[in-house]
């Protein structure tokens, strides 16, 4: 990553369908690729990075090219790691898609809000604010993750003592710290 950013991009991602809404915002250089932001991403949100991932951007797909990849006619697929974050934010605000796993398909709605100077003393990236926990992986997607937590807040429900196995023990789905998340992007860096 830069370290004197020349733009910093402001971001908003928040997790389709999650109802109340699973959201982080954070701050990344401008000239981040897209697979470093994939990066950043995963920190962010809390997932594991176990699973394969693409940005949707318009008509055009970003991802890491995969040889097996049969060519489709029907939409563009360009390689992630040569594309900048700048060049696809033509203005903000700008919106595009981040889908990870797409087993269970967890869609982010990724939402650039602004462009600004980098502050002087601030590391990039950095988180600023987000509500609520990621969901476990491979809990189904966010409707496998509507059962898991109606099942976890039932001791009566017939998956209660299976599902707290899975997950561990205890899971607080209104969870966010800010400092964990920071602490493990300055590890990134």
């Amino acid at each position: 990553m830069d370290k004197t950013p020349v733009q910093v991009c402001q971001i908003k991602v928040t997790l389709q369908g999650s109802r109340p809404p699973i959201w982080r915002r954070f701050q990344v250089p401008g000239s981040v690729t897209l697979y470093r932001l994939h990066r950043v991403l995963q920190v962010v949100m809390g997932w594991t990075d176990s699973h394969l991932h693409q940005f949707i951007v318009g008509e055009i797909y970003y991802r890491v090219p995969d040889p097996d990849d049969i060519p489709a006619e029907s939409f563009e697929v360009r390689d992630e790691r040569r594309v900048r974050l700048r060049d696809v934010v033509l203005g903000t605000p700008a919106k595009f898609v981040y889908e990870y796993d797409f087993g269970d398909c967890w869609r982010h709605d990724v939402l650039v809000e602004g462009v600004q100077e980098p502050k002087a003393g601030i590391q990039y990236p950095v988180c600023l604010a987000g509500k609520r926990a990621c969901p476990p992986e491979d809990c189904g997607g966010i409707w496998g993750y509507a059962d898991f937590l109606h099942a976890i807040s039932d001791p009566r429900h017939p998956e209660h003592g299976s599902m707290k196995e899975w997950i561990g023990g205890a899971f607080d789905p209104a969870a966010f710290d800010l400092e964990e998340v920071n602490a493990a992007l300055r590890r990134m860096r």
